[in-house]
């Protein structure tokens, strides 16, 4: 049998070997996201440009959406969406519900998902990836569990396991656990099958078979601990 000696060294090997293939997974996944980040800008150039005029000419300026969004570790960004809503307000200042804000436009956007399209913009910059949990909202941090937090283990996402796995039609608990689930099984592999089926239900959605509206109808979340209780529907934690 080996001695303490040798079962130390073992062990040391063990864990260095797992660090090493860690960070090269991660080096691996940063250049896929750098390079399927930037062909995408390319690819959809020309689509965004018609898409940022037409919002131009139905919502006016700004066309990008700007929200501040916890990133790896909590850190905060600004992410990138094309606007989908107006800003028209009820008699005391409040904004109108989503569904009375978002145009027919913006309907289209959601529904195919180009609406997302700037935050290819994200990626390049380093602050998102295309697979991983989707950033949600800052004032969202004090109110995981510990648990759920572990969500910003790793990078954000454009699409991710809980965006694949029912998207907005989950309740909060399923969806932050599946978030989880993906940081605890991370891998490019994974990463690839999340791809294909994001791409299989934006095909889907495109002809009609999804829920178009999910988005506009999420509920604020409010914690585990106690419970979601009614609030203003935000219509911006997809």
């Amino acid at each position: 049998m080996p001695n303490a000696g040798t079962t130390r060294f073992l062990d040391a090997g063990r864990r260095h070997g797992a660090r090493w293939a860690h960070a090269r997974g991660a080096v691996a996944k940063r250049a896929i996201d750098l390079v399927g980040a930037s062909v995408g800008l390319l690819v959809f150039a020309v689509p965004m440009v018609v898409v940022a005029l037409l919002v131009r000419t139905t919502l006016g300026s700004p066309v990008i959406y700007r929200q501040p969004r916890p990133g790896l570790r909590g850190r905060t960004f600004e992410i990138f969406k094309f606007r989908t809503m107006h800003e028209t307000t009820d008699a005391t200042g409040e904004l109108l519900p989503n569904r009375l804000r978002v145009t027919p436009l913006g309907q289209f956007l959601r529904r195919s998902s180009l609406d997302e399209l700037p935050e290819l913009m994200n990626v390049v910059r380093g602050e998102m990836s295309l697979v991983g949990p989707r950033p949600l909202r800052v004032e969202y941090l004090d109110r995981y569990t510990p648990e759920q937090a572990r969500r910003h283990d790793v990078m954000p996402g454009i699409t991710g396991w809980a965006q694949v796995n029912g998207r907005n039609a989950l309740d909060w608990n399923q969806r932050l656990a599946l978030d989880v689930w993906y940081v605890d099984h991370a891998s490019l592999w994974l990463d690839m099958k999340i791809l294909a089926r994001t791409v299989l239900a934006l095909i889907r959605r495109s002809n009609g078979s999804d829920d178009a509206d999910a988005g506009l109808d999420v509920p604020e979340f409010w914690g585990t601990v106690g419970r979601e209780r009614d609030a203003p529907l935000t219509g911006v934690d997809r």
